[in-house]
C-alpha cells in the first residue's frame, strides 16, 4: 500500500524533511531500497548502504544530513524502534477477512456478532457467546459459550477461546494460542510422594502415589484492554475465582500461565516463560525469555527478571533479577564469576594440601 511522506509523517509524529509529496511502497533495508522503498536507516551505522542506495526517501538518525545522502525527503527518528512500531503499523498488511460472517461460520443462535465484525471460513461461536464491534476472527477459531470479546480484537488462525472467558478491546491472539484451558491441578486421596518430598526430603515407598483426583476449573480467564497473546500460548482458567491478565500486557509465543495466575498491568512475558498456578504478578513485570516462576509466588512491580531466571520465592518492587535460583543482578553476577574461578581455586587448594603433605 503506497503512502506519501506527509501521511507518514502524520502517522508516525516523525518530523519530516524535503519533498513531503513523495510516495512509497514499502519499507526496506538501505542496501536493497529501490526508488519505491522508503529505506530505514535509523543509524549511522547505516550511511555506507544508504549512500548507495536508490531510494528517494528514507527514515534517517535525528543529526543525519539526509541531503548529503542522496535523498529528496526524509523522516527524522529520535528513537528508532518507536519510529519502526509505527511505520511498521502504517505499512501492515491486511488480515484477508472481509467484513461479515463467511458462510462456512457456525454461530449459536444466541451469539451476538458486533457491526463491522469479521467472521472468518470453519469459526465456531458458542451460545450466548459475544464479539465485539469491527473484531477479526481469523479462520478455524472456536469460541466457547459465554465467551466476551470486546471491540477491534484480532484473532488469528487456530485460536481457543474457552467458555466463559472475558477479553476486552483492542486484544490480539497470535495462532494457535489457548485461553481457557482446565488449570492442572490434582491432588492424590491420600499423602503422597510429592507430600513427603515437601516435608521430609524423601520419598518412601509406602506413600507411592496411585491416582490423583482432578480439581476442576469452574472460573474462567479475564482480560484487559490492548493485550496480546503469542502464538501457541496458554492461559489456564481459574479454579473458584478467574485467572487476570491486565491492560497492556504483552505475552510472547508459547507460555504457560497457570490457573489463578493474576498479572498486573503493562507487563512483558517474553517466550517460553511458565508461571505456575495462584503466583500474583504486579504491574509493569519484566520476564526474559524461558523464566519460570514457581506457585504462589508473589512478585512486584517494575521487576525484571532476565532470560532463564526461576523464582521460587517472593520478590520485592523494584528489583532486577537473574539466576537459578533467581538472585539480585549484582549477587548473582558474583556467584557466576566464583563459579567460573572455582576449577582454578581447587587446584590452589589440591596443590598446598599436597605441600602439606594432608
Amino acid at each position: 500500500m503506497a503512502h506519501n511522506l506527509h501521511e507518514l509523517a502524520a502517522a508516525t509524529g516523525l518530523e519530516l524533511v524535503g519533498d513531503g509529496s513523495l510516495s512509497v511502497q514499502r519499507p526496506a533495508e538501505p542496501a536493497a531500497a529501490g526508488p519505491d522503498d522508503l529505506a530505514l536507516a535509523m543509524s549511522p551505522s547505516y550511511e555506507a548502504a544508504l549512500s548507495a542506495t536508490k531510494a528517494r526517501a528514507g527514515v534517517v538518525w535525528a543529526d543525519a544530513d539526509w541531503r548529503a545522502l542522496g535523498l529528496q525527503a526524509a523522516l527524522l527518528a529520535p528513537r528508532p524502534r518507536v519510529a519502526l512500531a509505527h511505520l511498521t503499523k502504517a505499512f501492515s498488511h491486511p488480515t484477508g477477512v472481509d467484513p461479515g460472517v463467511h458462510p462456512t461460520a457456525i454461530i449459536a443462535p444466541t451469539a451476538k456478532v458486533g457491526v463491522g465484525a469479521a467472521v472468518g471460513p470453519f469459526v465456531v461461536v458458542g451460545e450466548r457467546a459475544v464479539i465485539g464491534n469491527n473484531a477479526t476472527i481469523s479462520s478455524h477459531v472456536s469460541i466457547g459459550a459465554d465467551a466476551e470479546i470486546g471491540d477491534r480484537a484480532l484473532i488469528l488462525q487456530g485460536v481457543r477461546v474457552g467458555a466463559r472467558c472475558r477479553i476486552g478491546h483492542d486484544f490480539i491472539a497470535q495462532p494457535n494460542a489457548v485461553i481457557g484451558a482446565d488449570g492442572f491441578s490434582f491432588e492424590p486421596p491420600e499423602r503422597g510422594n510429592v507430600d513427603a518430598a515437601r516435608q521430609t526430603g524423601a520419598v518412601e515407598d509406602a506413600q507411592a502415589t496411585a491416582q490423583f483426583l482432578r480439581i476442576h476449573s469452574l472460573a474462567a480467564v479475564e482480560i484487559g484492554d490492548d493485550v496480546e497473546v503469542g502464538a501457541s500460548s496458554t492461559i489456564d482458567r481459574g479454579t473458584i475465582s478467574a485467572t487476570r491478565i491486565g491492560d497492556g500486557t504483552k505475552i510472547d509465543n508459547q507460555v504457560q500461565i497457570g490457573h489463578n495466575v493474576q498479572i498486573g498491568q503493562t507487563c512483558l512475558i517474553c517466550a517460553q516463560v511458565g508461571i505456575a498456578g495462584s503466583t500474583v504478578l504486579g504491574d509493569r513485570v519484566v520476564l526474559g525469555g524461558k523464566a519460570g516462576v514457581a506457585d504462589h509466588v508473589k512478585i512486584g512491580s517494575d521487576v525484571v527478571c532476565a532470560a532463564s531466571t526461576m523464582v521460587a520465592n517472593n520478590i520485592p518492587a523494584r528489583s532486577v533479577m537473574m539466576g537459578i535460583p533467581a538472585a539480585p543482578r549484582h549477587q548473582a553476577a558474583e556467584q557466576i564469576i566464583a563459579l567460573k574461578r572455582l576449577p582454578k581455586t581447587l587446584k590452589q587448594v589440591a596443590e598446598i594440601r599436597r605441600k602439606l603433605g594432608l
